[in-house]
């Protein structure tokens, strides 16, 4: 579920520029730009580039792609930590089968966890942050909003959280002014995510704990970085995170992960979602299932 809509299907577009390959898939509900309009501009990017010039692309989603694309990668970045868990789902059913769940994963809980929230009955979901807080006593959780609540319906929420069991909240109002008043009254710590997809205005704050980075929708990986180089300079954690991407888009994000934030687990846990992949085990392009579009003449797009 995407702010309403069900996805039964991810869809997006590969671009190869000298042999390395970059993704370009906006996400419904949170990108700004449609996927025909970010087909759109990577058709006229590759013209440009064929003809000599240099392509500058404005749609977040497709300046990831061609930035993945072009990116000079280090050659010896660290291995990121393994992604933290995400938990999705009704809650009633989550309760029911949290036995289950937690055997998969092995003698030892996660120590961190997340949770998708504003998609059912407050009721319920507090009550499924209850019971995970009593059968993984040593495991915080990471709670998202995606900026869902009005700032009383924030307030009524974080009013009833146990908050030594929560590592923090990520934007709980679509208003950064809520988000802080809600914070402030209640004393839950914030992550902010979609203020800086979004490229707002934002200033540090004591509760604000970390930022949440999303290169696909926030586009430009030199953007990124200067968010990157703020929140260290404000001593704050950096959770690199996806959009649903493929297995090509999550091994990219893996490696930005391992290069700015080695010691924080990526919000990657994303990928067995889907149940077909776009590279081999080795990391080859599968290009046989691969429709192109645009084809330069010195390399395969």
């Amino acid at each position: 579920m995407f702010k309403g809509q069900r996805l039964a299907s991810r869809e997006g577009l590969l671009v190869a520029i000298n042999g390395q390959w970059g993704e370009i898939a906006p996400l419904p509900g949170f990108s700004t730009e449609t996927l025909a309009e970010a087909q759109a501009e990577s058709l006229a990017c590759l013209a440009a580039i064929q003809r000599g010039e240099k392509a500058t692309p404005t749609l977040p989603s497709v300046q990831f792609g061609f930035d993945c694309a072009q990116r000079l990668w280090s050659a010896n970045l660290p291995t990121p930590l393994p992604p933290y868990p995400l938990l999705q789902g009704a809650p009633a059913e989550l309760m029911l089968s949290l036995d289950t769940i937690l055997t998969g994963w092995g003698a030892l809980p996660p120590p961190r966890l997340k949770l998708k929230v504003v998609r059912y009955a407050m009721e319920e979901e507090l009550a499924l942050i209850e019971q995970l807080a009593a059968q993984l006593p040593t495991t915080k959780l990471i709670l998202d909003a995606n900026g869902g609540w009005t700032r009383e319906n924030a307030l009524r929420f974080c009013e009833c959280l146990p908050l030594e069991h929560i590592d923090y909240l990520e934007e709980p109002c679509a208003a950064f002014a809520d988000t802080i008043a809600v914070a402030e009254a209640t004393g839950v710590s914030i992550a902010l995510d979609e203020t800086l997809s979004r490229r707002e205005e934002w200033y540090g704050h004591p509760q604000i704990k970390a930022l949440v980075i999303k290169p696909t929708l926030i586009g430009s990986l030199n953007a990124c970085e200067a968010l990157v180089k703020r929140a260290r300079a404000d001593n704050l954690r950096v959770v690199i995170s996806s959009s649903f991407e493929s297995d090509l888009g999550l091994g990219q994000l893996a490696r930005l992960a391992g290069e700015w934030a080695p010691n924080e687990p990526p919000g990657l846990d994303t990928g067995h979602w889907l149940t077909e992949r776009v590279t081999t085990a080795g990391g080859e392009m599968m290009i046989e299932n691969v429709h192109c579009l645009f084809k330069m003449e010195k390399s395969a797009c």
